[in-house]
């Protein structure tokens, strides 16, 4: 087996790269951030057809390539690169005779779903990132249903992901916590579900193992923690504490986000607290998925994947190491 990462020098991709460079799985890493170029990195760009030809020779392939940011422009950029760059990848896929490909999605493309939405979930999303990541299932799955008894196609869709030099939303609200910032609006039953990059990067490899077919699964690490016991964790963690720290009612929080919002209007630059940051806070944010069908099992706990992560952020100086944003 010889393995394709497309965007392998990502947050994701170079946690995958590290674990299969330990296997005997041979690998090239492709990716179009040359700031980020590792030592054996191949710049790839998936709207380039024929950049997509450095890929022959493998037999699978490993798409991680993806505008996901919010502040994208412009906005055709979602369409060109998961949409077109799906196309180009499937192309690529047919010239060189790969028939097993791994895409990575997103749960974005269910928007706000009920709670506990599985795979067979309806598509509702409400941003460009998920409507781009639903229409680039539709490319891959007619890619797979050309040859259904030969091509294998996994699609994953992980939840919100965090880890080690992450700069997202799990790292924004760690951050908070470990400055003493932090203010628990609500009380605190709302449940997130969260997935740690090493576990993400383990059930990718895992995948490269299945057999011939549509394959379709939502990636969370369970059990989802409600915010009482994420805020307790984390404070325990960093300092020995076990409780959640200063709280509000809910109305409080939702009246402080309204204010920011006047103010965000008034002085014409986003704040990091809006109404709708407090109201995604102190909502349900909960997936169910069937990974556990597969035989997988997670290699961290999400308890001692959320300790990794605070200990490296703050707790040990690693100011000179990368970092990722994805938000």
């Amino acid at each position: 087996m010889t393995i394709a990462i497309i965007g392998g020098a990502g947050f994701v991709g170079t946690r995958l790269v590290s674990r299969i460079a330990t296997s005997a799985i041979e690998y090239s890493i492709f990716d179009i951030d040359q700031s980020k170029l590792l030592e054996n990195m191949i710049y790839l760009d998936v709207e380039d057809p024929e950049s997509l030809d450095k890929i022959g020779g493998a037999t699978s392939i490993i798409n991680l390539a993806a505008v996901h940011r919010d502040d994208v422009r412009p906005l055709s950029r979602y369409d060109d690169v998961n949409v077109q760059g799906a196309v180009n990848v499937c192309d690529a896929a047919r010239k060189h005779g790969i028939n097993n490909v791994v895409f990575t999605s997103s749960v974005a493309i269910y928007g706000f779903a009920p709670a506990d939405t599985d795979e067979s979930g309806e598509p509702n999303y409400f941003n460009d990132y998920g409507r781009t990541k639903y229409l680039a299932e539709q490319v891959y799955k007619e890619w797979q249903a050309e040859d259904p008894d030969n091509r294998t196609l996994v699609i994953v869709r992980p939840t919100v992901i965090f880890g080690e030099g992450n700069r997202g939303n799990v790292y924004n609200l760690l951050k908070q916590i470990a400055a003493g910032r932090f203010v628990m609006f609500g009380n605190g039953k709302n449940r997130k579900s969260i997935a740690y990059v090493e576990n993400v990067s383990a059930f990718l490899e895992h995948s490269l193992s299945f057999d011939p077919g549509l394959h379709i699964y939502n990636y969370i690490d369970k059990p989802d923690f409600d915010m009482n016991t994420l805020i307790s964790g984390a404070r325990k963690t960093l300092f020995g504490k076990t409780n959640v720290g200063l709280r509000l009612p809910g109305f409080v929080g939702i009246a402080l986000g309204y204010v920011a919002d006047l103010a965000a209007m008034i002085i014409r630059r986003p704040l990091p607290v809006s109404s709708i940051r407090v109201k995604k806070f102190m909502g349900t944010t909960q997936f169910a998925s069937s990974v556990s069908d597969t035989g997988f099992v997670p290699p961290v706990s999400l308890e001692e994947g959320l300790a990794r992560t605070l200990r490296y952020e703050f707790m040990e100086d690693n100011s000179d190491k990368r970092t990722f944003e994805t938000e």
